[in-house]
Protein backbone atom coordinates (compact mmCIF):
# COMPACT_ATOMS: atom_id res chain seq x y z
CA UNK A 1 0.00 0.00 0.00
CA UNK A 2 1.28 3.31 -0.67
CA UNK A 3 2.05 5.85 2.09
CA UNK A 4 -1.22 6.88 3.45
CA UNK A 5 -1.10 10.87 5.20
CA UNK A 6 -3.37 10.79 8.35
CA UNK A 7 -3.95 13.95 10.85
CA UNK A 8 -4.22 12.58 14.03
CA UNK A 9 -6.06 15.33 16.26
CA UNK A 10 -5.77 15.07 20.12
CA UNK A 11 -5.42 18.24 22.18
CA UNK A 12 -3.67 15.45 25.07
CA UNK A 13 -0.39 14.95 24.37
CA UNK A 14 0.18 11.94 25.73
CA UNK A 15 -2.29 10.68 23.72
CA UNK A 16 -0.65 11.89 20.69
CA UNK A 17 2.30 10.27 21.86
CA UNK A 18 0.69 6.99 22.33
CA UNK A 19 -0.99 7.24 18.89
CA UNK A 20 2.80 7.84 16.62
CA UNK A 21 3.81 4.95 19.06
CA UNK A 22 1.23 2.61 18.02
CA UNK A 23 2.18 4.00 14.43
CA UNK A 24 5.70 3.57 14.60
CA UNK A 25 6.66 0.53 12.24
CA UNK A 26 3.68 1.16 10.10
CA UNK A 27 4.95 1.84 7.02
CA UNK A 28 2.06 2.36 5.18
CA UNK A 29 1.13 4.86 7.08
CA UNK A 30 2.72 8.47 7.84
CA UNK A 31 0.60 10.67 10.71
CA UNK A 32 1.07 14.60 11.39
CA UNK A 33 -0.36 15.72 14.35
CA UNK A 34 -2.31 18.62 15.49
CA UNK A 35 -3.03 19.64 19.61
CA UNK A 36 -6.40 20.71 18.85
CA UNK A 37 -9.19 21.33 16.21
CA UNK A 38 -8.40 25.36 15.12
CA UNK A 39 -4.91 24.34 13.86
CA UNK A 40 -6.16 20.68 12.65
CA UNK A 41 -8.55 22.87 10.45
CA UNK A 42 -5.54 25.01 9.20
CA UNK A 43 -3.60 22.08 8.48
CA UNK A 44 -6.90 20.27 6.58
CA UNK A 45 -7.55 23.61 4.50
CA UNK A 46 -3.64 23.99 3.35
CA UNK A 47 -3.90 22.00 -0.01
CA UNK A 48 -0.20 20.99 0.38
CA UNK A 49 -1.63 18.59 3.03
CA UNK A 50 -2.85 16.15 1.04
CA UNK A 51 -4.24 13.72 4.02
CA UNK A 52 -6.02 10.73 2.98
CA UNK A 53 -7.53 9.94 6.56
CA UNK A 54 -8.13 11.77 9.86
CA UNK A 55 -8.02 10.16 13.28
CA UNK A 56 -10.10 12.96 15.61
CA UNK A 57 -10.93 13.39 19.34
CA UNK A 58 -14.36 13.49 20.34
CA UNK A 59 -13.30 15.87 23.79
CA UNK A 60 -11.06 18.77 22.94
CA UNK A 61 -11.60 22.52 24.38
CA UNK A 62 -12.68 25.46 21.77
CA UNK A 63 -13.46 23.73 18.70
CA UNK A 64 -14.52 20.06 19.39
CA UNK A 65 -14.46 16.78 17.85
CA UNK A 66 -18.03 17.06 16.90
CA UNK A 67 -17.43 20.72 15.41
CA UNK A 68 -14.54 19.77 13.63
CA UNK A 69 -16.15 16.69 11.95
CA UNK A 70 -19.40 18.94 10.48
CA UNK A 71 -16.48 21.98 9.34
CA UNK A 72 -14.66 18.92 7.27
CA UNK A 73 -18.16 17.31 5.90
CA UNK A 74 -19.52 20.82 4.74
CA UNK A 75 -15.97 21.67 2.40
CA UNK A 76 -16.25 19.94 -0.80
CA UNK A 77 -12.43 18.93 -1.01
CA UNK A 78 -12.40 17.77 2.71
CA UNK A 79 -16.07 15.96 2.68
CA UNK A 80 -14.65 12.40 1.12
CA UNK A 81 -11.95 11.93 3.76
CA UNK A 82 -12.61 9.29 6.25
CA UNK A 83 -12.51 9.95 10.14
CA UNK A 84 -11.88 7.86 12.35
CA UNK A 85 -13.90 9.19 15.89
CA UNK A 86 -11.30 8.10 19.09
CA UNK A 87 -13.19 9.32 22.37
CA UNK A 88 -13.67 7.99 26.07
CA UNK A 89 -17.76 8.81 25.28
CA UNK A 90 -19.32 5.45 24.53
CA UNK A 91 -22.86 5.63 25.01
CA UNK A 92 -25.25 4.86 22.73
CA UNK A 93 -26.36 8.47 22.17
CA UNK A 94 -22.70 9.91 21.66
CA UNK A 95 -21.61 7.14 18.76
CA UNK A 96 -24.72 7.47 17.28
CA UNK A 97 -24.45 11.94 17.20
CA UNK A 98 -20.32 10.84 15.39
CA UNK A 99 -21.96 8.75 12.88
CA UNK A 100 -24.41 10.93 11.92
CA UNK A 101 -22.41 14.11 11.33
CA UNK A 102 -20.22 11.74 8.77
CA UNK A 103 -17.91 9.89 11.65
CA UNK A 104 -18.56 5.86 10.39
CA UNK A 105 -15.39 4.53 12.02
CA UNK A 106 -15.26 4.80 15.93
CA UNK A 107 -12.53 3.98 18.31
CA UNK A 108 -13.50 3.82 22.57
CA UNK A 109 -10.91 4.67 24.77
CA UNK A 110 -9.07 2.35 25.69
CA UNK A 111 -7.88 0.31 22.87
CA UNK A 112 -4.83 -1.74 21.71
CA UNK A 113 -2.84 -1.30 19.00
CA UNK A 114 -4.44 -4.24 16.89
CA UNK A 115 -7.65 -2.66 17.05
CA UNK A 116 -6.36 1.20 16.23
CA UNK A 117 -4.23 -0.45 13.25
CA UNK A 118 -7.52 -2.72 11.98
CA UNK A 119 -9.99 0.16 11.88
CA UNK A 120 -7.12 2.53 9.97
CA UNK A 121 -6.47 -0.07 7.59
CA UNK A 122 -10.37 -0.74 6.68
CA UNK A 123 -10.89 2.91 6.68
CA UNK A 124 -8.33 3.63 4.29
CA UNK A 125 -9.13 0.03 1.96
CA UNK A 126 -12.63 1.34 1.94
CA UNK A 127 -11.81 4.52 0.84
CA UNK A 128 -9.30 3.33 -1.98
CA UNK A 129 -12.25 1.35 -3.52
CA UNK A 130 -14.41 4.33 -3.64
CA UNK A 131 -11.46 6.11 -4.99
CA UNK A 132 -10.90 2.83 -7.76
CA UNK A 133 -14.97 2.91 -8.32
CA UNK A 134 -15.01 6.24 -9.35
CA UNK A 135 -11.58 6.13 -11.67
CA UNK A 136 -13.50 3.37 -13.67
CA UNK A 137 -16.44 5.77 -13.73
CA UNK A 138 -14.49 7.74 -17.00
CA UNK A 139 -14.04 4.52 -18.80
CA UNK A 140 -18.26 3.91 -19.51
CA UNK A 141 -20.14 5.91 -21.93
CA UNK A 142 -22.71 8.67 -21.38
CA UNK A 143 -25.30 6.50 -24.15
CA UNK A 144 -25.95 4.42 -20.37
CA UNK A 145 -28.16 7.37 -19.71
CA UNK A 146 -30.38 5.61 -21.96
CA UNK A 147 -30.08 2.51 -20.49
CA UNK A 148 -33.80 1.12 -19.69
CA UNK A 149 -33.31 -2.12 -18.46
CA UNK A 150 -30.95 -5.08 -18.58
CA UNK A 151 -29.53 -8.21 -16.77
CA UNK A 152 -26.59 -9.08 -15.52
CA UNK A 153 -24.08 -12.24 -14.13
CA UNK A 154 -21.17 -12.01 -12.37
CA UNK A 155 -18.97 -14.10 -10.20
CA UNK A 156 -16.42 -12.45 -8.21
CA UNK A 157 -15.40 -9.41 -6.97
CA UNK A 158 -13.17 -7.92 -9.27
CA UNK A 159 -16.70 -8.00 -11.33
CA UNK A 160 -18.24 -6.88 -9.00
CA UNK A 161 -16.68 -3.04 -8.98
CA UNK A 162 -16.62 -3.33 -12.87
CA UNK A 163 -19.98 -3.77 -13.55
CA UNK A 164 -20.98 -0.76 -10.62
CA UNK A 165 -19.00 1.80 -12.24
CA UNK A 166 -21.14 0.18 -15.83
CA UNK A 167 -24.44 0.40 -13.93
CA UNK A 168 -23.96 4.07 -11.56
CA UNK A 169 -22.85 5.80 -15.59
CA UNK A 170 -26.72 5.01 -15.79
CA UNK A 171 -27.99 6.70 -12.86
CA UNK A 172 -28.82 10.45 -11.81
CA UNK A 173 -25.70 11.09 -10.03
CA UNK A 174 -22.65 8.21 -10.94
CA UNK A 175 -20.51 9.36 -8.07
CA UNK A 176 -22.91 8.47 -5.70
CA UNK A 177 -24.68 5.56 -7.09
CA UNK A 178 -21.31 3.58 -7.89
CA UNK A 179 -20.66 3.23 -4.35
CA UNK A 180 -24.04 2.13 -2.72
CA UNK A 181 -23.99 -0.60 -5.92
CA UNK A 182 -20.65 -1.67 -5.32
CA UNK A 183 -21.49 -2.30 -1.62
CA UNK A 184 -24.55 -4.15 -2.87
CA UNK A 185 -22.80 -6.30 -5.38
CA UNK A 186 -19.67 -7.37 -2.66
CA UNK A 187 -21.75 -7.70 -0.05
CA UNK A 188 -23.85 -10.70 -2.40
CA UNK A 189 -20.91 -12.53 -3.32
CA UNK A 190 -18.92 -12.04 0.30
CA UNK A 191 -21.78 -12.66 2.68
CA UNK A 192 -24.08 -14.94 0.47
CA UNK A 193 -22.48 -16.77 -2.43
CA UNK A 194 -19.07 -17.62 -0.32
CA UNK A 195 -20.48 -17.55 3.16
CA UNK A 196 -18.63 -15.59 5.38
CA UNK A 197 -20.18 -14.48 8.40
CA UNK A 198 -20.18 -11.10 9.86
CA UNK A 199 -17.85 -12.38 12.78
CA UNK A 200 -15.34 -13.92 10.43
CA UNK A 201 -14.92 -10.75 8.13
CA UNK A 202 -14.39 -8.92 11.56
CA UNK A 203 -11.24 -11.47 11.80
CA UNK A 204 -9.74 -11.51 9.18
CA UNK A 205 -10.15 -7.23 8.76
CA UNK A 206 -8.07 -7.69 11.62
CA UNK A 207 -5.80 -10.15 10.16
CA UNK A 208 -5.51 -7.94 7.21
CA UNK A 209 -6.58 -11.13 4.77
CA UNK A 210 -10.16 -10.29 3.89
CA UNK A 211 -9.32 -10.32 0.01
CA UNK A 212 -7.05 -13.49 -0.04
CA UNK A 213 -10.10 -15.62 1.94
CA UNK A 214 -11.92 -14.24 -0.81
CA UNK A 215 -9.91 -15.26 -3.42
CA UNK A 216 -9.49 -18.52 -1.59
CA UNK A 217 -13.38 -18.94 -1.18
CA UNK A 218 -14.17 -17.91 -5.01
CA UNK A 219 -12.20 -21.04 -6.09
CA UNK A 220 -13.74 -24.04 -4.16
CA UNK A 221 -15.18 -26.11 -6.40
CA UNK A 222 -18.79 -26.07 -4.58
CA UNK A 223 -18.17 -22.25 -4.59
CA UNK A 224 -17.23 -22.23 -8.85
CA UNK A 225 -20.51 -22.58 -9.96
CA UNK A 226 -22.45 -19.84 -7.85
CA UNK A 227 -23.21 -16.81 -9.43
CA UNK A 228 -24.85 -13.37 -8.77
CA UNK A 229 -27.82 -12.16 -11.09
CA UNK A 230 -28.24 -8.22 -11.17
CA UNK A 231 -31.79 -6.55 -12.59
CA UNK A 232 -31.90 -3.19 -13.59
CA UNK A 233 -34.98 -1.43 -14.25
CA UNK A 234 -35.48 2.00 -15.31
CA UNK A 235 -39.84 3.10 -14.64
CA UNK A 236 -41.68 6.38 -13.82
CA UNK A 237 -38.48 8.74 -12.28
CA UNK A 238 -36.63 5.97 -10.48
CA UNK A 239 -33.98 3.09 -10.95
CA UNK A 240 -34.99 -0.24 -9.37
CA UNK A 241 -31.75 -2.52 -8.88
CA UNK A 242 -32.29 -6.61 -7.81
CA UNK A 243 -29.91 -8.49 -6.53
CA UNK A 244 -29.80 -11.50 -6.02
CA UNK A 245 -27.30 -14.22 -4.56
CA UNK A 246 -27.25 -17.62 -3.90
CA UNK A 247 -26.44 -18.38 0.05
CA UNK A 248 -29.02 -18.89 2.71
CA UNK A 249 -29.69 -15.43 3.70
CA UNK A 250 -29.75 -13.45 6.17
CA UNK A 251 -31.55 -11.04 9.47
CA UNK A 252 -30.89 -7.87 7.72
CA UNK A 253 -33.08 -5.69 9.66
CA UNK A 254 -29.91 -4.30 12.15
CA UNK A 255 -28.43 -3.20 9.32
CA UNK A 256 -29.89 -0.80 7.71
CA UNK A 257 -28.93 1.61 10.00
CA UNK A 258 -25.57 2.68 11.37
CA UNK A 259 -25.67 0.83 14.90
CA UNK A 260 -23.47 1.96 17.03
CA UNK A 261 -22.73 -1.23 18.81
CA UNK A 262 -20.79 -1.97 15.76
CA UNK A 263 -19.15 1.42 15.33
CA UNK A 264 -15.91 0.05 16.24
CA UNK A 265 -15.78 -2.89 14.16
CA UNK A 266 -13.54 -2.66 11.35
CA UNK A 267 -16.44 -3.93 8.95
CA UNK A 268 -20.82 -4.01 8.88
CA UNK A 269 -20.93 -0.35 7.94
CA UNK A 270 -21.77 -1.20 4.06
CA UNK A 271 -25.51 -1.55 3.57
CA UNK A 272 -25.95 1.57 6.19
CA UNK A 273 -23.80 3.49 3.62
CA UNK A 274 -24.91 2.44 0.80
CA UNK A 275 -28.56 3.31 1.95
CA UNK A 276 -27.67 7.26 3.39
CA UNK A 277 -25.60 7.66 0.55
CA UNK A 278 -26.49 6.71 -2.62
CA UNK A 279 -30.65 4.71 -2.75
CA UNK A 280 -34.04 6.36 -1.61
CA UNK A 281 -34.60 2.86 -0.32
CA UNK A 282 -33.05 -0.76 0.09
CA UNK A 283 -35.10 -3.48 1.03
CA UNK A 284 -34.77 -7.73 1.11
CA UNK A 285 -36.90 -10.06 -0.24
CA UNK A 286 -37.06 -13.97 0.88
CA UNK A 287 -34.53 -14.95 3.52
CA UNK A 288 -32.69 -12.12 2.81
CA UNK A 289 -30.67 -13.00 -0.22
CA UNK A 290 -32.60 -10.74 -2.39
CA UNK A 291 -31.81 -7.03 -2.38
CA UNK A 292 -33.99 -4.71 -4.00
CA UNK A 293 -32.67 -0.96 -4.03
CA UNK A 294 -34.23 2.29 -5.74
CA UNK A 295 -32.56 5.51 -6.65
CA UNK A 296 -34.57 8.24 -7.20
CA UNK A 297 -34.39 11.27 -9.80
CA UNK A 298 -33.86 12.07 -13.29
CA UNK A 299 -31.51 11.64 -15.91
CA UNK A 300 -28.39 14.16 -15.78
CA UNK A 301 -28.63 17.43 -17.49
CA UNK A 302 -28.02 16.54 -21.46
CA UNK A 303 -29.28 13.38 -21.26
CA UNK A 304 -32.89 14.04 -21.15
CA UNK A 305 -34.91 12.17 -24.16
CA UNK A 306 -37.25 14.10 -26.05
Amino acid sequence: MIDARILVIDDQVLNLEILLEYFAGETSVAPDTAGDGESAWQRLQDPANAYQLIVLDRMMPGVDGIELLRRIKREPQLAGIPVIMQTAANSAEQIREGLEAGAYYYLTKPYRRDELLAIVHAALADAETRHALRRQLDRHIDALHFLDAGNFTIRTIDEAGQLASFLAQACPDPDKAVVGISELLINGIEHGNLGISYAEKTRLKFADSWREEIDRRAGLPENLGKRLRISFQRDAGQIMLRVADEGRGFDWHDYLEMNPQRACDPNGRGIALARMLSFSSIRYEGVGNVAVAAIAGPLPAGAQRS
